[in-house]
């Protein structure tokens, strides 16, 4: 009797690409923001897209950063904020046979800004056109 099955072998994730931006301001001297309350800790996500279809390149980069930095601020709202004043992001492409993965992990400094912050949904992420580097 045996009392462990093999797997068989499956190929591995390879990475294929990986860019990243450190912790960047959102905001500068010019915008000028009524901040009620900071968050203490980041706001964290990691978002993994299989690619299952065609992959049109940066355009599915582009989307898959523009898609987390979205959840993101969803997941800061539904904490009482609504802005991300420092912002990062790191993106991996992997790659197994013909299939693609790409994974995001994006983080945050929340805060809570009194007045209209409609604007801070519209944001690209900071320093998207890396991407195209």
């Amino acid at each position: 009797m045996k009392m462990f099955r093999l797997r068989r072998k499956e190929a591995p994730w390879e990475v294929v690409d990986n860019k990243f931006v450190d912790p960047s301001p959102t905001y500068y001297g010019a915008d000028e923001l009524d901040i009620d309350t900071v968050s203490q800790t980041d706001i964290k996500g990691t978002y993994v897209f299989d690619m299952k279809t065609r992959y049109s390149g940066i355009q599915d980069l582009q989307r898959a950063v523009t898609f987390s930095r979205q959840q993101l601020l969803r997941e800061a709202f539904e904490r009482g904020f609504n802005v991300l004043l420092v912002e990062s992001w790191q993106l991996t492409i992997f790659q197994k046979a013909k299939h693609r993965r790409i994974e995001v992990r994006y983080s945050g400094r929340p805060a809570r800004v009194v007045g209209d912050a409609s604007s801070n949904e519209n944001q690209s992420p900071p320093f998207i056109g890396i991407l195209y580097a």
